[in-house]
């Protein structure tokens, strides 16, 4: 991520308005934002013990996070996003579950070394430029336990002559799912200008390049993508 980038995200996900109304944005911008949730949970439990030790980078807000200790009430996960308040946001949302969850301020090289049994990197990645998102998601490998599985999904969508039609899907379907008609044509310029998007088929390259196996799709939705490989 650029530095002008990284830092237009974090005053983001800084000011109050945003964190307060941070749980109501994902499901209307994100078809299938809960199977989404569901689907991660089924993949790692696929393959990770009752006990899983869980990383989750871009942990902030906790839905995800809430989601699976729900959902696994034997695993225990840590957490990690660089803007504090959010991470204040995810142990508020985890509420009696919190303290299964370790939450770190910072990125992937602040997380403890591990190893984890598996991680997961929810609408995240999309935020970082080709060869951070490679290197992101290596140090999320080298964490891992041989075998271990990775979910990722974020945006991702064709950058040829369709991409202005994807990102107008992108708009309507949160106008269709109540979201405020100049913010999610707000959203989408904003993604258009500023968000470091890449094709599906660049960002399975990014996976297998971080030294990821059988990279699998496993999520598509109007401009998101998701798949899961194993370190």
């Amino acid at each position: 991520m650029a530095a002008s980038g990284e830092q237009q995200f974090l005053a983001h996900f800084a000011d109050p308005e945003a964190v307060a109304n941070y749980a109501e944005n994902p499901p209307r911008y994100v078809p299938g934002f809960a199977d989404l949730h569901r689907m991660t949970g089924v993949l790692l439990a696929e393959h990770v013990p009752d006990d899983a030790h869980i990383l989750v980078l871009g942990a902030g807000g906790g839905l995800e996070l809430k989601a699976l200790a729900t959902a696994y009430p034997g695993w225990c996960f840590t957490g990690v996003d660089p803007a504090g308040a959010m991470l204040d946001l995810a142990a508020r949302a985890l509420g009696p579950d919190a303290h299964r969850a370790a939450l770190v301020e910072g990125y992937i090289d602040n997380a403890p070394a591990g190893p984890f049994d598996g991680a997961v990197c929810l609408l995240t990645l999309h935020f970082l430029g080709t060869d951070e998102r490679i290197r992101t998601a290596a140090a999320i490998r080298e964490r891992l336990t041989r075998g271990a599985p990775f979910v990722a999904a974020h945006g991702s969508y064709p950058q040829d002559e369709t991409r202005e039609r994807w990102l107008d899907r992108y708009a309507a379907f949160a106008i269709a799912s109540g979201a405020v008609p100049e913010q999610a044509h707000g959203a989408r310029n904003a993604v258009s200008a500023a968000v470091n998007m890449l094709s599906p088929e660049q960002d399975e390259a990014v996976l297998r390049a971080a030294g990821f196996r059988d990279v699998t799709p496993f999520y598509a939705a109007f401009t998101w993508r998701g798949w899961v490989g194993y370190a």
